[in-house]
């Protein structure tokens, strides 16, 4: 599915990024094409925008090749393999790079205006593209932005390779729509991919700085302001996890989201959902649950008993927590992760309201499954065949309230256009109908 333009582009990104509402974050655009897209993608955090600037470095005899790149800091990436194959010297590599290096300079302050850069130190820094082929520029970028101090990269693309985005996910999180496996050039998912100017650039840097990030305006009508998110500590007597508890004004329940293997709180596709949530009124809480050393060991990530009780502890703080201690509690839970929700459900005195599995293996939950009393409902992608079989054989075994919704054309990951966003309808309908009015009594 092309993207009309990039302000249509950037408007649908900003829909997946809407978990940092409230946090402390800066949009960061590449010059020229990015900042389009990082414009709409500001408005909707109502967070301060910039540019974060970044040359190519060109084989010599080949511009058009790249051998890396350089960025604001003077922050260098080479790609070895280019300079090799190219048979690049040292001093041809550091005449380019010295170059560049001195046009990056140039360029920040002709698009800044003699404005300073945007301080990210202990910020979150949001770098926006408007596709990634490769990903030379953007690695950095990223790189730029953590040497100015920024304590989160989230790399953000409404298109990229399957490639880069898996490359890059060691540099930063990353949030990307689309990724093509035949994608040979950004432009071809654009209906319009017109050339973006530096005169368009400084317009909507200077918009940007008129309307400063509390000026709310340009935020999608209809849609709530999260009131807080603070980042807890969970004691669990054995270790401490940590995790980001996000409370709504009067919120009418709270979902404990249990992440998948190989993921964490900071999991993007769980965000974009808690987002979806707390505009629903609707408190979360997403936590590790494992720490740093324990996800080491592989072995961890697929205990369901382990990652179960680090739950069931969750809950306890829930239970405990003065904001909290009256709320109904749900669980959403994603690949293993919904294993791990439905066995702790299946715990005496968890008094779960609602369960939610999201793409889960709820198979995994074994014979706990028959215990679980709170109504559950499994949300499966269509095309994600082999989970889809195991979740309705799940289904057959549970016998409490129960239902299978299937999201058409979704795979594992939901990473098809528009299918993670009708998941989490999904899932917020199902925790406001089961969470509603039952609030536990003051002690």
């Amino acid at each position: 599915m092309a993207f009309r333009n990039r302000v249509d582009a950037g408007r649908r990104l900003a829909d997946q990024l809407m978990f940092l509402q409230g946090q402390d974050v800066v949009v960061l655009g590449l010059p020229r094409g990015g900042v389009p897209v990082a414009f709409q993608v500001a408005s909707a955090l109502h967070a301060p925008l910039d540019v974060i600037v970044v040359r190519k470095l060109g084989v010599p005899f080949q511009p058009e090749l790249g051998m890396g790149a350089v960025a604001e800091g003077g922050v260098r990436v080479i790609n070895d393999q280019v300079v090799r194959m190219a048979d690049i010297s040292t001093t041809e590599l550091s005449a380019v790079a010295e170059r560049e290096s001195g046009a990056v300079v140039q360029r920040a302050d002709v698009l800044r205006r003699g404005r300073p850069a945007v301080p990210l130190q202990g910020r979150i820094a949001v770098v926006v593209d408007d596709g990634m082929a490769t990903g030379s520029t953007a690695r950095a970028a990223c790189r730029a932005a953590k040497a100015r101090g920024a304590e989160r990269v989230i790399l953000a693309v409404p298109v990229a390779s399957p490639e880069a985005v898996a490359d890059l996910s060691h540099e930063a999180e990353v949030v990307c729509l689309q990724t093509p496996h035949d994608l040979w050039a950004v432009g071809q998912w654009y209906r319009d991919f017109s050339q973006t100017s530096d005169h368009e650039v400084v317009e909507l840097l200077e918009k940007a700085a008129q309307a400063g990030p509390g000026d709310r305006s340009s935020h999608q009508a209809g849609a709530p302001l999260v009131e807080t998110t603070s980042s807890v500590d969970i004691d669990t007597g054995n270790v401490t996890l940590q995790g980001d508890l996000t409370m709504p004004d009067d919120p009418a329940g709270i979902v404990v989201f249990a992440h998948g293997s190989g993921s964490s709180r900071h999991s993007p596709r769980n965000r974009f959902v808690a987002a979806r949530l707390n505009q629903a009124r609707l408190a979360t809480l997403l936590f590790d649950l494992l720490t740093v050393s324990e996800e080491a060991d592989r072995r961890n990530v697929f205990d369901i008993e382990l990652l179960a009780g680090r739950l069931v502890e969750a809950t306890a703080w829930v239970r405990d927590h003065p904001d909290t201690d009256r709320l109904p509690i749900g669980y959403f839970g994603a690949s293993t992760g919904a294993a791990a929700a439905l066995w702790a459900a299946a715990q005496p005195g968890t008094e779960i309201a609602a369960v939610v599995s999201r793409g889960g293996r709820p198979d995994l939950a074994g014979s706990r499954l028959g215990l679980v009393r709170a109504p559950t409902l499994l949300i499966v992608g269509g095309s994600d065949t082999e989970v889809l079989r195991l979740n309705r054989d799940a289904q057959s075994r549970l016998a409490c309230e129960n239902r299978l919704a299937v999201v058409p054309g979704a795979t594992h990951l939901f990473e098809e256009p528009g299918t993670l966003g009708e998941a989490s309808d999904l899932a917020r309908s199902w925790f406001l109908d089961h969470l509603h009015g039952t609030q536990r009594p003051a002690a």
